[in-house]
């Protein structure tokens, strides 16, 4: 057999190392589009061992949906003709490849890299992917397990600032495209107690799936006040991306307005608020102004991630009359 010239040889390595770096390149902007680093996945069937009535619970809900038919009978997201007129406009062929999936599913990285869309919003959307600390925490005989995991990446309901922060980076819909060519709407009105506590509440762990209650007080007032802060922070986010006059900017201008006036609201019984709402005082709301946006967006955010750790709810009471009842919940709390 003839051996192929050394040059010939230099040529398909260098190809092959071309399109190596490609598919390196291709994946690490598939696994930045999820929410969860698809590296770092296992999957919600990898929850249910320990997990079994909120997983049960979990799959009567639209984030299950997202993925899976059989919610009141209703199909897929997207299978749906709204789905699919999105995707159209946005010259897109698959929900699950797509604009959608930052916030409809949940990715997993084979070993081969590639990148598999396995669920709909999940587990691991929130809590983060769980590679790292799952066995971690959960080590019964461990009395510091849960705070070893944290430390690797699990974020655990306590940390009110960072659990709600997921569901804001989704919510106010963190693509101008989307919105103004695909025709998807520019953000849920989402507020995080009367959503958190309909029907993706899953409070059943320590009754073992028997009851599923809501929070202290103390803890839904947190929600409360950091919900309003971070629907600040993420309308200033979401206009500082903005690059054009449209649906998308005029949107989340809005956002902001409307929650610096919520939190004004709150200023009298929590004076935080108060002083976080001014540091967009100066903002000029509008788009293509990214660089001022995002600087007020840091301060913004460092004060509320500060807010969050350094209260538990206690000192809120005045703030109860403010928090929407059950009957503003988003639908009904499951069981499993």
């Amino acid at each position: 057999m003839n051996t192929p010239p050394f040059p010939m040889f230099r040529r398909m390595a260098a190809a092959v190392a071309a399109a190596t770096v490609a598919v390196f390149a291709t994946q690490a902007a598939d696994n930045a589009k999820f929410k969860a680093d698809p590296a770092k996945v296992l999957g919600a069937e990898n929850c249910k061992e320990c997990h079994a009535p909120i997983i049960e619970a979990w799959e009567k809900t639209h984030h299950f949906l997202s993925f899976a038919a059989g919610f009141n009978g209703k199909p897929a997201m997207h299978r749906t003709d709204e789905a699919k007129a999105i995707l159209k406009k946005m010259g897109e062929r698959s929900a699950k490849r797509g604009a959608c999936v930052q916030c409809h599913y949940t990715g997993m990285a084979s070993d081969t890299g590639r990148i598999k869309t396995v669920s709909g919003t999940s587990c691991e959307s929130c809590h983060g992917g769980g590679r790292d600390w799952n066995k971690v925490h959960s080590a019964k005989e461990d009395p510091m397990a849960l705070a070893k995991a944290e430390k690797l990446g699990m974020i655990r309901p306590h940390m009110t600032y960072a659990v709600a922060a997921n569901c804001y980076i989704c919510h106010t819909v963190p693509n101008e495209e989307l919105v103004n060519k695909g025709g998807h709407t520019a953000g849920s009105a989402f507020e995080l107690v009367s959503w958190s506590q309909g029907e993706v509440r899953h409070n059943l762990q320590k009754s073992e799936g028997k009851t599923n209650a809501e929070p202290a007080a103390e803890h839904k007032r947190m929600l409360y006040i950091v919900g309003r802060l971070l629907d600040l922070e993420y309308g200033l986010r979401g206009l500082a991306a903005a690059k054009e006059d449209g649906a998308y900017s005029q949107a989340m201008a809005k956002r902001v307005k409307d929650a610096k006036a919520k939190l004004t609201q709150l200023a009298a019984a929590v004076p935080a608020a108060g002083r976080i709402a001014a540091l967009a005082d100066d903002a000029q709301l509008k788009h293509g102004n990214a660089a001022a946006l995002n600087a007020i967006v840091d301060k913004v955010a460092a004060a509320a991630m500060d807010f969050s750790k350094a209260n538990d709810g206690s000192k809120f009471a005045a703030v109860d009359k403010l928090i929407p009842g059950p009957d503003q919940y988003k639908g009904k709390a499951h069981m499993p």
